[in-house]
């Protein structure tokens, strides 16, 4: 049986523990899967998203491993941090949140629409997520990468997504991540104290 890219991450969100808070080592190992998604789109114009995304994961994991049991969960980390004059892992949580909003977005979009090119896709879910979020200066950049989007045929045969059921694992995954936006979002609502001046 051909196995899919969402097969092949080290963790699926699926696999992520979040009953009793999102287990932070889990979720920063599944988003390396997301980060790693990118290089299936081809294109060196989304490095800046991956570099962007990856120091968010090791503000983020440093924190981590200053501290393991204090911050297992990303709501500890939060709530630990919230004292210190420098939350650096809470704003690399947040931006990291945007950036998967971003990648979740526009793969709904691509997903619910099947005649919808990718460039087009990410280019919509930019516009409703990080767009405000930016400069004048990085916005240029940004919109080159969406240009940069190969076929939508083209991905989803690079990321074995060709059958029905090849379909479903995609989408079991990418509503496992919606999901944990979702929970950080609802903290970032429910304590804006977290982000603030952010």
């Amino acid at each position: 049986m051909a196995t899919t890219y969402f097969d092949s991450i080290k963790r699926s969100y699926t696999d992520v523990e979040i009953a009793n808070g999102i287990n932070t080592e889990q979720f920063l190992e599944a988003t390396e899967g997301v980060v790693k998604l990118f290089d299936q789109l081809g294109s060196s114009a989304f490095s800046v998203v991956q570099n962007d995304m990856n120091g968010n994961i090791k503000k983020i994991r440093d924190k981590l491993l200053s501290n393991p049991t204090a911050n297992a969960t990303l709501q500890s980390l939060m709530e630990t941090e919230a004292p210190e004059k420098k939350r650096v892992s809470t704003e690399g949580l947040l931006w990291l949140t945007r950036g998967l909003d971003f990648t979740a977005q526009a793969l709904r979009r691509s997903v619910d629409n099947p005649e919808e090119e990718l460039n087009v896709s990410f280019t919509k879910s930019y516009e409703n997520t990080l767009k405000k979020h930016h400069s004048f200066v990085v916005r240029p950049v940004f919109g080159l990468a969406m240009k940069a989007c190969p076929y939508r045929k083209d991905f989803y045969q690079k990321i074995g997504v060709l059958t029905d059921t090849a379909l479903e694992i995609m989408k079991t995954w990418l509503a496992a991540l919606e999901n944990i936006i979702n929970i950080i979002n609802a903290v970032f609502k429910e304590h804006p104290e977290y982000i603030k001046g952010m």
